[in-house]
Protein backbone atom coordinates (compact mmCIF):
# COMPACT_ATOMS: atom_id res chain seq x y z
CA UNK A 1 0.00 0.00 0.00
CA UNK A 2 1.45 3.16 -0.79
CA UNK A 3 2.36 5.78 2.01
CA UNK A 4 0.97 9.03 0.54
CA UNK A 5 2.28 10.84 3.73
CA UNK A 6 5.64 10.40 2.08
CA UNK A 7 4.69 11.39 -1.35
CA UNK A 8 5.82 15.33 -2.16
CA UNK A 9 3.74 17.91 -4.27
CA UNK A 10 4.06 21.60 -5.40
CA UNK A 11 1.87 24.04 -5.47
CA UNK A 12 1.25 26.36 -8.06
CA UNK A 13 -0.45 29.55 -6.31
CA UNK A 14 -2.32 32.03 -7.65
CA UNK A 15 0.36 34.86 -7.65
CA UNK A 16 1.97 31.86 -10.42
CA UNK A 17 4.55 31.33 -8.12
CA UNK A 18 5.50 27.26 -7.65
CA UNK A 19 5.99 26.48 -3.93
CA UNK A 20 7.19 22.96 -2.23
CA UNK A 21 8.13 20.41 -2.09
CA UNK A 22 5.73 19.76 0.45
CA UNK A 23 4.24 16.54 1.99
CA UNK A 24 0.95 15.61 2.12
CA UNK A 25 -0.21 16.93 6.04
CA UNK A 26 0.99 20.56 4.91
CA UNK A 27 -1.53 20.25 2.54
CA UNK A 28 -4.24 19.58 4.07
CA UNK A 29 -3.32 22.37 6.63
CA UNK A 30 -3.56 24.83 3.66
CA UNK A 31 -6.66 23.13 2.32
CA UNK A 32 -8.17 23.90 5.83
CA UNK A 33 -6.65 27.56 5.78
CA UNK A 34 -7.99 27.90 2.21
CA UNK A 35 -4.59 28.86 0.91
CA UNK A 36 -5.47 25.76 -1.51
CA UNK A 37 -9.03 25.94 -3.24
CA UNK A 38 -10.30 23.35 -5.53
CA UNK A 39 -8.84 25.00 -8.81
CA UNK A 40 -5.87 25.08 -7.36
CA UNK A 41 -3.32 23.41 -9.68
CA UNK A 42 -0.59 20.59 -8.03
CA UNK A 43 2.02 18.52 -9.09
CA UNK A 44 2.80 15.04 -7.67
CA UNK A 45 6.26 14.11 -8.16
CA UNK A 46 5.88 10.21 -8.10
CA UNK A 47 3.15 10.92 -10.52
CA UNK A 48 5.12 13.52 -12.71
CA UNK A 49 1.83 14.72 -13.48
CA UNK A 50 -0.63 18.45 -12.86
CA UNK A 51 -3.78 18.15 -11.72
CA UNK A 52 -6.20 20.25 -9.87
CA UNK A 53 -6.52 19.76 -5.90
CA UNK A 54 -10.27 18.66 -6.33
CA UNK A 55 -8.98 15.93 -8.52
CA UNK A 56 -6.07 14.63 -6.53
CA UNK A 57 -7.20 11.28 -5.01
CA UNK A 58 -5.84 11.73 -1.77
CA UNK A 59 -7.28 15.45 -1.68
CA UNK A 60 -10.65 15.02 -3.16
CA UNK A 61 -11.97 13.82 0.34
CA UNK A 62 -11.45 17.37 2.02
CA UNK A 63 -13.64 19.30 -1.05
CA UNK A 64 -16.18 17.00 -1.39
CA UNK A 65 -16.63 17.01 2.43
CA UNK A 66 -17.07 20.83 2.19
CA UNK A 67 -20.71 20.02 -0.25
CA UNK A 68 -19.34 20.40 -3.31
CA UNK A 69 -18.69 17.77 -5.89
CA UNK A 70 -15.18 16.70 -7.21
CA UNK A 71 -14.32 20.06 -9.31
CA UNK A 72 -16.14 22.66 -6.35
CA UNK A 73 -14.99 23.63 -2.73
CA UNK A 74 -18.29 25.68 -1.74
CA UNK A 75 -18.43 27.86 1.20
CA UNK A 76 -19.37 26.25 4.60
CA UNK A 77 -22.68 27.50 5.87
CA UNK A 78 -22.45 29.78 8.51
CA UNK A 79 -25.57 28.76 10.51
CA UNK A 80 -24.64 25.40 11.05
CA UNK A 81 -20.28 25.61 10.88
CA UNK A 82 -20.50 28.82 13.48
CA UNK A 83 -17.68 30.88 10.59
CA UNK A 84 -18.63 34.17 9.36
CA UNK A 85 -18.60 34.98 5.81
CA UNK A 86 -18.62 37.42 3.67
CA UNK A 87 -20.63 36.97 0.51
CA UNK A 88 -20.24 33.80 0.86
CA UNK A 89 -16.21 33.66 1.11
CA UNK A 90 -14.89 32.20 4.43
CA UNK A 91 -11.85 34.26 6.30
CA UNK A 92 -9.17 31.59 5.81
CA UNK A 93 -9.47 32.52 1.77
CA UNK A 94 -8.54 35.38 2.59
CA UNK A 95 -5.18 34.46 3.08
CA UNK A 96 -4.75 34.54 -1.14
CA UNK A 97 -3.97 38.07 -0.68
CA UNK A 98 -0.45 38.56 0.31
CA UNK A 99 -0.75 41.34 3.50
CA UNK A 100 -3.15 38.57 5.04
CA UNK A 101 -1.30 35.35 4.44
CA UNK A 102 0.33 35.23 7.60
CA UNK A 103 -2.81 36.60 10.12
CA UNK A 104 -4.98 33.95 11.78
CA UNK A 105 -8.85 32.71 11.37
CA UNK A 106 -9.75 35.14 13.93
CA UNK A 107 -7.71 38.07 13.04
CA UNK A 108 -8.93 37.37 9.25
CA UNK A 109 -12.53 37.31 10.37
CA UNK A 110 -12.57 40.39 12.71
CA UNK A 111 -10.99 42.30 9.12
CA UNK A 112 -13.97 41.32 7.38
CA UNK A 113 -15.86 43.81 9.51
CA UNK A 114 -14.39 46.60 7.29
CA UNK A 115 -14.49 45.57 3.89
CA UNK A 116 -16.61 44.64 1.10
CA UNK A 117 -16.58 41.70 -1.69
CA UNK A 118 -17.50 43.46 -5.58
CA UNK A 119 -17.54 40.71 -8.20
CA UNK A 120 -16.73 42.67 -11.26
CA UNK A 121 -17.44 41.24 -14.96
CA UNK A 122 -14.28 40.89 -17.84
CA UNK A 123 -13.73 44.24 -19.35
CA UNK A 124 -15.71 46.01 -16.29
CA UNK A 125 -14.08 49.86 -15.54
CA UNK A 126 -13.49 49.42 -11.55
CA UNK A 127 -11.72 52.85 -11.36
CA UNK A 128 -11.42 55.65 -13.72
CA UNK A 129 -8.50 58.25 -14.35
CA UNK A 130 -9.26 62.12 -12.76
CA UNK A 131 -12.11 60.81 -10.42
CA UNK A 132 -12.19 61.24 -7.16
CA UNK A 133 -11.00 57.66 -4.90
CA UNK A 134 -12.50 56.69 -1.91
CA UNK A 135 -10.81 53.51 -1.74
CA UNK A 136 -8.67 50.72 -2.05
CA UNK A 137 -8.85 47.59 -3.43
CA UNK A 138 -7.05 44.10 -3.12
CA UNK A 139 -7.76 41.20 -5.64
CA UNK A 140 -8.90 37.93 -3.87
CA UNK A 141 -9.06 36.66 -7.56
CA UNK A 142 -8.96 37.32 -11.33
CA UNK A 143 -6.36 39.78 -13.51
CA UNK A 144 -6.64 44.05 -13.94
CA UNK A 145 -4.84 46.18 -16.43
CA UNK A 146 -4.01 49.65 -14.76
CA UNK A 147 -3.91 51.95 -18.60
CA UNK A 148 -3.74 55.63 -19.39
CA UNK A 149 -6.00 56.88 -21.89
CA UNK A 150 -3.61 58.54 -24.35
CA UNK A 151 -5.15 60.31 -27.58
CA UNK A 152 -8.03 57.85 -27.81
CA UNK A 153 -5.32 55.14 -27.48
CA UNK A 154 -4.49 53.12 -24.51
CA UNK A 155 -1.32 52.62 -22.89
CA UNK A 156 -0.74 49.56 -20.17
CA UNK A 157 1.19 50.46 -17.41
CA UNK A 158 1.02 47.24 -15.47
CA UNK A 159 -1.31 43.74 -14.84
CA UNK A 160 -2.06 43.04 -11.19
CA UNK A 161 -2.58 39.77 -10.75
CA UNK A 162 -4.25 37.99 -7.63
CA UNK A 163 -2.55 38.71 -4.12
CA UNK A 164 -2.01 42.21 -5.05
CA UNK A 165 -3.87 45.70 -4.45
CA UNK A 166 -4.23 48.71 -5.70
CA UNK A 167 -5.75 52.43 -5.36
CA UNK A 168 -3.98 52.46 -1.57
CA UNK A 169 -3.50 56.47 -2.02
CA UNK A 170 -7.38 56.95 -1.50
CA UNK A 171 -7.21 55.64 1.91
CA UNK A 172 -4.92 59.13 2.60
CA UNK A 173 -6.22 61.05 0.26
CA UNK A 174 -9.11 61.81 -1.92
CA UNK A 175 -7.75 62.89 -4.85
CA UNK A 176 -8.40 62.35 -8.35
CA UNK A 177 -7.31 58.92 -9.69
CA UNK A 178 -4.13 58.63 -11.73
CA UNK A 179 -4.67 55.74 -13.96
CA UNK A 180 -7.91 53.67 -15.16
CA UNK A 181 -8.05 50.19 -13.69
CA UNK A 182 -9.59 47.65 -15.88
CA UNK A 183 -10.62 43.70 -15.44
CA UNK A 184 -9.21 41.56 -17.89
CA UNK A 185 -10.97 38.49 -16.70
CA UNK A 186 -14.16 38.05 -14.12
CA UNK A 187 -12.34 39.08 -10.92
CA UNK A 188 -13.34 39.40 -7.15
CA UNK A 189 -12.11 42.06 -5.19
CA UNK A 190 -11.78 43.31 -1.77
CA UNK A 191 -12.70 46.95 -1.00
CA UNK A 192 -11.55 48.99 2.13
CA UNK A 193 -12.78 52.49 1.78
CA UNK A 194 -11.22 55.36 3.61
CA UNK A 195 -13.93 55.46 6.46
CA UNK A 196 -13.71 51.76 6.89
CA UNK A 197 -9.88 52.28 7.25
CA UNK A 198 -10.17 54.81 9.86
CA UNK A 199 -12.58 53.17 11.78
CA UNK A 200 -9.75 50.05 11.84
CA UNK A 201 -6.99 52.22 13.17
CA UNK A 202 -8.92 53.08 15.84
CA UNK A 203 -10.70 49.94 16.54
CA UNK A 204 -7.95 47.57 16.19
CA UNK A 205 -4.86 49.24 14.94
CA UNK A 206 -2.85 45.98 15.23
CA UNK A 207 -4.64 44.24 12.36
CA UNK A 208 -4.01 48.43 10.17
CA UNK A 209 -0.59 47.36 10.64
CA UNK A 210 0.18 44.69 8.25
CA UNK A 211 -1.37 46.59 5.34
CA UNK A 212 -0.05 50.17 6.02
CA UNK A 213 3.44 48.15 6.00
CA UNK A 214 2.43 46.68 2.67
CA UNK A 215 1.60 49.69 1.47
CA UNK A 216 4.68 51.45 2.78
CA UNK A 217 6.67 48.93 0.63
CA UNK A 218 4.42 49.49 -2.68
CA UNK A 219 4.91 53.33 -1.96
CA UNK A 220 8.80 52.88 -1.86
CA UNK A 221 9.54 50.85 -5.12
CA UNK A 222 6.96 52.96 -6.93
CA UNK A 223 9.37 55.99 -5.88
CA UNK A 224 12.02 54.01 -6.68
CA UNK A 225 11.03 53.40 -10.12
CA UNK A 226 9.85 56.62 -10.77
CA UNK A 227 13.67 58.17 -9.49
CA UNK A 228 15.34 54.99 -11.67
CA UNK A 229 12.94 56.41 -14.87
CA UNK A 230 13.94 60.16 -14.55
CA UNK A 231 17.52 59.68 -13.84
CA UNK A 232 17.52 57.35 -17.45
CA UNK A 233 15.89 60.17 -19.10
CA UNK A 234 18.22 63.12 -17.80
CA UNK A 235 20.50 60.59 -18.99
CA UNK A 236 19.49 60.23 -22.26
CA UNK A 237 18.48 64.07 -23.02
CA UNK A 238 21.98 65.11 -21.83
CA UNK A 239 23.67 62.14 -24.06
CA UNK A 240 21.66 62.83 -27.01
CA UNK A 241 22.59 66.78 -27.01
CA UNK A 242 26.17 66.25 -26.67
CA UNK A 243 26.12 63.84 -29.95
CA UNK A 244 24.06 66.45 -31.02
CA UNK A 245 26.15 67.98 -34.22
CA UNK A 246 26.68 71.69 -34.34
CA UNK A 247 24.80 74.20 -35.39
CA UNK A 248 25.52 75.86 -38.95
CA UNK A 249 27.10 79.16 -38.22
Amino acid sequence: MQDNSAAVYKIWAVDNVVYGPVELPMLVDWIREERITADTWIYCEEGDVWRKAAKVPELAMFFRSKGGGAGTAHAADPETTGVRTLHGIKPGALRRVKVFAEMSDDQLALFMNYMDVQHVRQWTEIVKQGDHGEAMFLILDGELRVRLMISGKETILTTLAAGEFFGEISIFDSGPRSADVVSNKDSVLLKVTAESFEKLLKEAPALAAPLLFAIGKTLTSRIRADNKRYKDSVTFARTATGNAAPAPR
